[in-house]
């Protein structure tokens, strides 16, 4: 591998120094014609004249001047500048044909032009709008058959990495849009996956806002950032979708269907999918299509293989509405189904670590898990007048789910003692359904700032359930009884919630602005558990067993008066918040006939600070400290045993206190646009007081109690930094970044009621590269390792560490003409794996696809894992125990497959004209 590394290195070289002699450079200064005032981050840019092609773009800096690289050009261009709230400035040169410095430019102040509109004849590379930086797509060169992920990849400061985490200038995008709704859901990973390029006119990149914090205009408080994606308006009327199948070796078969259907406002999808290849989501890929599911991506910690236990198989329908049903309606709704099965054998060894000896237990089990599921989300969006609006959200949520499964456990001391050995065979169903809606209301005062909001929500669930258990635990030690069960349990559930924010906001000054209000909550459940022994004279489930069955419920009621003060200036904003809660906890329980009430009544205490300076507008900083308490839950509270577990008795702790959890965090971003390249720090800790741990103590034959306590003065931190960097020379685009992740966590616990702490040290640094020649070549290779330590005090342990390295290399190649062959390798070496399995493997996956009538039919043959090497060996280590298990995992197959793209859009360009990029 240090050799392919090497290889890729000197000919990357070789490349851009061979390029580089064709370049020449141009430069000057941007300025407002009156003020002769400098405008950063003014948008300069060369066209064709001919077809307006982007050759280049730039940005200026704080003193307006703009620099860039450019290819020699022998035809005739514009030399273009936009700048919001400006007159865009063009002007027709014969070429670009030596390094040039254009001096200062003048721009002319548009006095027609509006707060939130830039009037201009074209859209620019990027523009930047007040808080939102909006890129115009026809810029960016890509495949006519690429997905909006490849698009996003093309943009300066976008990073979408092999999980599909997409982060814009170092922050993370929790929120994708589609015109403004989601578009199925609101991570956005199906429109990235599934929507073409060719169809997107615009991105555009905010802070990521709640709806409460949109409908009133209030400033973010979120750490994220959102995406919204505009559709051509071209490309706004008519349908375009994919159909594929395939089917392969050991009966491997994978099956998509994506149709989508555009009129103006209203957009309707289609999504299906079937496989048995373990991907159960719509997200597909370009090259290995539903294999996405099964590649190299960031695997769990300590796992060896692509993560996941078994092999599943899934079926799935999504539709997706939208529409304006008047210009004051906006109505958008989705609808899922999903069945998914799972089969998986697994084995485990564990050991765990006790004062007075450890205890080694080997198991094994086989299972086979089926879910399915219903879920309806919709969203209704009324504007009752230019002040008022109103969104309703409800989803409801049904699923049925049962499973089937056998296992054995053995347990011994140190000295190959027989503690305890268990067998078992069950089976459960159960049928579930939620309901939840909220409702955010919105008036606005003719005084700016003035806002008053109002929200309601509801959430309620319930839970039906029946499970059969058969089974045999026998005690080796102390003489104790075996333990023998064939039962059958009815376990009924039910949760319901409701909650109401009220929040009115003055404004003191145009800068300063103070917001009080409250929040209430009521919340109740409730848990019905019977046990019933097999009967052998009836031969049914009839006799009661007290012992197992239990009736719990809790309801809790809390008000919450609550203030907050924002400061904004010019470049900073500073966000203040205090709320105190207080809450009635009544808590009731019926076990063996007897009842017990547990009544709580708490006053507790939040705090918010959030500051938020702006340098420029890339360059942004953030603090942020959090106060907050958390309550136990009923089960930790309530001092009912549960004897389901026969080597595990759990008993509640009614003395136990709330969390309290403080919380401090620093962010630091800066992009530089003119260079492409940006880099971002943070800091981040938590230190807990009153913190809820379980502490069991075993008995001579293995066996535990479980209860709950609480310890004080655990903490953790960690720091982060990332940069990366996008240089571009004609037909050749080279992206490469370097990243860092460090933390320290200080723990407590107990083992067998002995207190022990535990130091936790990890690092992860990374290196990633992509290389893009045109459209023709893509070269994507990258190495990461994490190294965690663990060191002890007061505990029979001393000291563990492990280490991971991760190497994966990507290519993807579109020559000759209508072939793709593309192929992901991965190799992974993990200390922490047991002396019983490989610690390293590789994992390779192919494909290779051929398009045919005009590339809309491609024939393709993959090939996963072709090493036959995928292992699912992992080991888990924590303070008390280290476990090593090893799972059904999914080997070697080929499969062959068709996929058929359509398409027809009004306006658009017949015969099937792609749409160049550039």
């Amino acid at each position: 591998m240090t050799k392919i590394y090497s290889f890729l290195a000197l000919f990357f070289l070789f490349v851009f120094t061979a390029n580089a002699q064709n370049d020449i450079t141009v430069r000057g200064t941007v300025l407002d014609v009156n003020t002769q005032l400098p405008l950063e981050m003014s948008t300069v840019y060369f066209t064709t004249v001919k077809d307006s092609t982007v050759i280049e773009y730039a940005t200026t800096d704080k003193n307006g001047n703009f620099a860039m690289n450019i290819k020699k050009y022998d035809k005739p261009v514009f030399l273009k500048v936009n700048y919001m709230g400006y007159q865009t400035y063009y002007e027709e040169y014969k070429g670009l044909t030596e390094s040039k410095d254009f001096g200062k430019v003048y721009l002319i102040e548009n006095v027609n032009a509006l707060n939130e509109v830039i009037i201009k004849s074209e859209a620019a590379p990027i523009t930047i709008k007040k808080d939102t930086l909006e890129f115009n797509a026809s810029s960016y060169k890509v495949r006519p058959d690429s997905n909006v992920e490849t698009l996003l990849k093309q943009l300066p400061g976008f990073d979408v990495d092999n999980d599909g985490k997409i982060t814009v200038n170092g922050r993370e995008v929790n929120q994708v849009l589609v015109n403004g709704k989601t578009f199925f859901d609101k991570d956005g990973a199906i429109a990235i996956k599934n929507l073409p390029a060719d169809i997107i006119k615009k991105i555009q990149v905010s802070d990521f806002k709640t709806k409460k914090e949109e409908l009133s205009k209030q400033e973010s408080t979120s750490d994220f950032s959102s995406i919204n994606i505009t559709i051509d308006e071209k490309k706004n009327k008519g349908y375009f979708g994919k159909v594929m199948g395939g089917y392969g070796s050991d009966d491997r078969y994978e099956a998509n269907v994506n149709l989508n259907f555009f009129n103006n406002k209203q957009k309707i999808s289609l999504l299906a999918s079937s496989n048995n290849i373990n991907s159960t989501g719509f997200s597909m890929d370009d090259v290995f299509d539903n294999m996405a599911g099964g590649r190299n991506s960031n695997s769990k910690s300590g796992s060896s293989g692509s993560g996941g236990k078994g092999i599943t198989q899934s079926n799935l329908v999504g539709l997706n509405y939208s529409d304006d049903w008047t210009k004051d309606l906006l109505a958008m709704g989705s609808y899922n189904f999903s069945n998914t099965v799972n089969k998986n054998d697994s084995k485990s060894n564990q050991l765990s670590f006790l004062p007075t000896g450890n205890i080694i237990t080997t198991a094994d089990s086989k299972s086979r898990n089926e879910s399915t599921g219903n879920n309806v989300n919709f969203e209704l969006e009324y504007k009752i007048d230019p002040t008022m609006r109103i969104v309703v959200a409800p989803r409801l949520n049904q699923s049925r789910t049962n499973s089937n499964s056998s296992s054995s456990s053995f347990s011994e001391d140190e000295n190959g003692n027989a503690l305890n050995e268990s067998n078992a065979n069950s089976y459960s169903e159960s049928n579930n359904f939620s309901f939840g809606n909220t409702i955010n209301f919105n008036k606005a005062f003719e005084r700016k700032s003035r806002n008053l909001s109002f929200v309601l929500s509801n959430n309620n669930t319930s839970s039906d359930g029946n499970t059969r258990n058969l089974s045999e635990t026998i005690f080796y030690q102390d003489n104790q009884p075996n333990d023998e069960r064939n039962q059958n349990t009815k376990k009924r559930s039910s949760s319901d919630s409701y909650s109401a924010d009220l929040e009115y906001t003055e404004p003191i000054t145009d800068s300063l602005r103070v917001r009080f209000g409250s929040d209430f909550d009521w919340k109740s459940s409730a848990n019905d558990e019977r046990t019933f022994n097999f009967d052998p004279a009836t031969q049914e489930y009839t006799d009661l067993n007290l012992a197992l069955s239990n009736y719990t419920s809790s309801i809790q009621n809390s008000v919450t008066p609550k203030v907050g003060v924002t400061l904004q200036k010019n470049k900073f904003t500073l966000n203040l918040d205090s709320r105190t809660s207080i809450i009635n906890f009544d808590n009731h329980s019926v076990y063996l006939n007897n009842a017990t009430d547990l009544n709580k009544k708490y006053a507790l205490p939040f705090a918010t600070a959030l500051l938020r300076y702006k340098f420029s507008r890339s360059k942004n900083l953030s603090f942020k400290y959090d106060y907050s308490n958390a309550l136990p839950s009923a089960t930790q509270l309530m001092p009912v045993i549960n004897l389901n577990n026969p080597l595990n008795t759990i008993v509640g702790n009614p003395d136990l206190k709330p969390i309290e959890k403080n919380s401090v965090s620093f962010n630091f971003k800066n992009y530089d646009f003119r260079s492409r390249s940006g880099y971002s720090l943070y800091v981040k800790g938590d230190y807990y007081d009153n913190d809820i741990v379980s502490t069991s103590l075993y008995d001579d034959s293995g066996k535990r109690t479980t209860t709950y306590v609480n310890i004080s003065g655990v903490y953790n931190a960690s720091i982060g930094a990332n940069w990366n960097q996008s240089v571009k020379s004609g037909a050749h685009t080279l992206r490469y970044g370097l990243g860092l992740n460090a933390g320290y966590t200080f723990d407590k616990g107990f083992t067998n009621a002995v207190l022990y702490n535990a130091k936790s040290t990890s690092i992860t640094p990374k290196v990633y590269l992509s290389y893009d020649y045109g459209e023709i070549l893509t070269i994507a290779p990258s190495y990461n390792l994490s190294y965690n330590q663990s060191k002890y005090e007061n505990y029979s342990r001393d000291a563990t560490s492990n280490v991971v390295h991760r190497i994966n290399l990507q290519t993807t190649t579109y020559w000759p003409e209508n072939l793709i062959f593309g192929n992901d390798f991965g190799y992974t070496y993990n200390s922490n794996i047991s002396d019983d399995f490989k610690k390293d493997f590789y994992l390779w996956n192919t494909s290779l696809s051929y398009g045919f009538l005009d590339k809309k039919l491609y024939a393709k043959v993959k090939v996963y894992d072709v090493l036959n090497q995928n292992l699912s060996a992992t080991r888990t280590i924590s303070a008390t125990s280290i476990r090593d298990e090893e799972n059904t995992v999914l080997k070697r197959y080929v499969m062959f497959s068709l996929a058929y793209k359509i398409g027809n859009f009004k306006g658009a360009e017949k015969g099937g004209k792609r749409r160049e990029r550039d």
